[in-house]
């Protein structure tokens, strides 16, 4: 049996959390103002950062988005509209689709991952001081 929270404990959770969430509300906002949702600019993300190569599949894109599955097919089709990225067969297995980035999705993930980056600079300081 684990012992009950202490009144650090809570403050503790709380500062991460807020921080978190600070990131989250930094992310959505500069997504926004380069014109694309904050789930838009995830899966970007997730497609530009996936391990190995620079593709993925709607069903890694899924696990990787903590997503269904139709979720994602429409985010996809939300963002080869928007000419961010592109369907293509599998190499290996046709009947697989690879989502690849284009120029334009490469570009913006880019601009809005040195963005973030800078911010999580910030957020990194902020948590070892609340755990030191």
């Amino acid at each position: 049996m684990t012992s009950p929270l202490t009144k650090n404990d809570f403050e503790m959770l709380a500062a991460f959390r807020y921080q978190l969430r600070r990131f989250l509300r930094f992310s959505e906002e500069v997504a926004s103002q380069r014109g694309i949702t904050g789930l838009q600019y995830l899966l970007l993300l997730q497609i530009r950062g996936f391990p190995g190569r620079e593709w993925a599949t709607i069903a890694e894109l899924a696990e990787r988005l903590q997503s269904h599955h139709h979720g994602v097919v429409a985010l996809v089709s939300r963002c080869v509209k928007a000419g961010l990225i592109e369907r293509r067969p599998g190499q290996q297995d046709r009947r697989c689709v690879e989502i690849h980035l284009t120029s334009k999705g490469a570009q913006l993930v880019a601009e809005l991952a040195q963005l973030h980056h800078v911010q999580l600079a910030e957020v990194r300081q902020i948590l070892r001081l609340l755990s030191a």
